[in-house]
């Protein structure tokens, strides 16, 4: 695959979801976002609501990092996120539910969620694939798509088993058939692996590091 810096940045959802994070480094992170042509900027719901220039999407994240609240919380949690000015939502769900092949809970936790998330709104659902067997993944997924998500997404990057890899998001994309996006996130800190991820199926980044991937370009010849 093929792509120019400007093509990838669009994939993007420049991220700062570090617990210590202050409005001045969210602020430095919609000004980068900016300046680097992202789809949007990824903060955690108590930074909101923020200002940012026309064309840059803000998400937000629910349920985070654990996926282990109450559904009720996050789908108050996401509606608060909504009426605050987020365009996206990025949900967890309960992973032990997926784990012990509960997908009528994963399904039911999700639809509370995409109740609260709008038409015109973007729902998407991390399963934290590096905790999950395939048959979760794939479960995970169809339950997703079932309660109506618009992305399913590997991982949040705070969990200890890791985060996006190129088998889990072919494995997802391959469920979805292109019904819903892909959201690859979690160690992608290389141009290689960003395009890796997106030759997988990727539909969307989660980045962190976004202007050290986006540099990697230069020595690709893909500048």
């Amino acid at each position: 695959m093929t792509l120019t810096r400007a093509e990838l940045a669009r994939y993007v959802d420049h991220t700062l979801l570090k617990p210590e994070a202050t409005p001045a480094d969210v602020e430095a992170l919609i000004a980068e976002g900016a300046d680097l042509g992202v789809f949007s900027v990824c903060v955690s719901p108590s930074m909101l609501p923020v200002t940012t220039p026309e064309g840059l999407a803000v998400a937000t994240v629910c349920g985070f990092p654990s996926g282990k609240h109450q559904s009720s919380i996050k789908a108050a949690e996401a509606a608060l996120s909504i009426e605050q000015g987020a365009d996206e939502v990025d949900m967890v769900i309960d992973i032990a539910a997926a784990l012990a092949g509960d997908f009528d809970a994963v399904q039911a936790d999700v639809a509370a969620v995409r109740a609260a998330v709008p038409d015109g709104k973007i729902l998407k659902v991390i399963i934290e694939s590096a905790a999950l067997t395939d048959e979760a993944i794939v479960g995970a997924c169809r339950a997703s798509e079932a309660a109506g998500a618009d992305f399913v997404k590997t991982s949040t990057g705070f969990h200890p088993a890791g985060g996006a890899s190129v088998e889990a998001v072919k494995l997802m994309a391959e469920t979805v058939g292109g019904r819903l996006g892909v959201k690859a996130s979690g160690g992608i800190r290389t141009w290689d692996a960003a395009v890796a991820m997106i030759e997988a199926g990727a539909t969307r980044l989660g980045l962190s590091g976004t202007a050290a991937v986006l540099d990697g370009a230069e020595a690709t010849g893909s500048y």
